[in-house]
């Protein structure tokens, strides 16, 4: 089985992924098929760059996305998108503050009415 999945670079304690599509049996950081992208969780806010089209392609193939990867590709719009001839590739910075949702209670929502 054909797997998208990230492959760890970088120094320790610097971490930096490459999005790659690898077999489901070579190891993290072992042989890989394509690279389609890149994920930088150390830079404010955290960069990805995916090449959409081929993400695309390699889905639509039978690729499956592990849960992170699944999540950085929709964070780029490279997922449940359609393929666009004029833009191969997809940048997306986030900000660690907006993964950060805030609740309200019950109590703030009567406070409001109030």
């Amino acid at each position: 089985m054909v797997k998208i999945r990230l492959r760890r670079m970088g120094a320790k304690k610097n971490p930096f992924y490459r999005i790659v599509v690898a077999d489901s049996l070579s190891p993290r950081d072992g042989r890989c098929i394509e690279e389609i992208g890149t994920y930088n969780p150390l830079t404010s806010p955290s960069e990805i760059k995916v090449d959409a089209e081929r993400a695309q392609y390699w889905i639509k193939n039978g690729a499956q996305p592990t849960d992170t990867v699944r999540a950085l590709l929709k964070k780029a719009g490279a997922l449940d998108a359609p393929c666009k001839a004029d833009t191969t590739e997809a940048t997306v910075t986030t900000d660690a503050t907006d993964a950060a949702d805030t609740v309200e209670t019950a109590d703030d929502a009567d406070d409001a009415q109030a």
